[in-house]
């Protein structure tokens, strides 16, 4: 994956975009939502311009609860057409795009009651809201997207390139990371 940055003035303040593109040719378009040095190297977190999705379907054992992701590329191929179809009747347009899929359009106002709890393989429970649901092929699947930031690690590399982090290189950084969000999260409730 590659990177391009463009500048554009937003009023008074000049943002930074970010292109990120993957083997596909599929491009996402993000801000530098923050920077950090660390090691003598930049790192950054990217957060997508698009709102971000994920389609989960339902285990065998839990019918109740959504709760594996479909991360597999061939079986978002053959699901795709029908939750853009979907996410349509909502005038939402589902977008095939690098890392994650999005969706742009008017967001449905979110009731705190219905937010989903999705426990992904025993890991911590994120919260999210659920778009649509829709059946393939006798097979339920659901579209949700995450309510916390879904923000992307990368590191700037010495000619300037940014190069998306392993999960492993991401491990390693997570709690001065996290440790630097608690701060600013701090700074700016002051």
């Amino acid at each position: 994956m590659f990177s391009s940055p463009e500048s554009q003035e937003n009023g008074q303040s000049q943002e930074t975009y970010i292109t990120l593109t993957d083997e596909a040719e599929r491009s996402l378009h993000c801000t530098i939502e923050y920077s950090l040095e660390l090691n003598e190297k930049e790192y950054v977190m990217l957060l997508p311009l698009d709102l971000p999705v994920e389609i989960f379907t339902w285990g065998s054992e839990d019918l109740e609860q959504a709760s594996i992701p479909v991360d597999d590329e061939s079986e978002i191929d053959q699901i795709f057409d029908t939750a853009k179809v979907v996410l349509e009747e909502q005038n939402l347009i589902l977008q095939r795009t690098a890392i994650t899929l999005t969706v742009t359009g008017e967001l449905p106002e979110w009731d705190e009651d219905e937010l989903d709890e999705v426990d992904e393989n025993d890991e911590a429970s994120e919260y999210y809201e659920e778009l649509a649901t829709f059946l393939y092929q006798d097979q339920k699947y659901a579209i949700y997207t995450p309510l916390d930031p879904f923000l992307i690690p990368a590191r700037k590399s010495d000619n300037g390139k940014l190069e998306l982090l392993s999960e492993e290189e991401f491990k390693q950084i997570q709690p001065m990371v996290q440790a630097m969000l608690e701060d600013r999260l701090f700074d700016d409730m002051e």
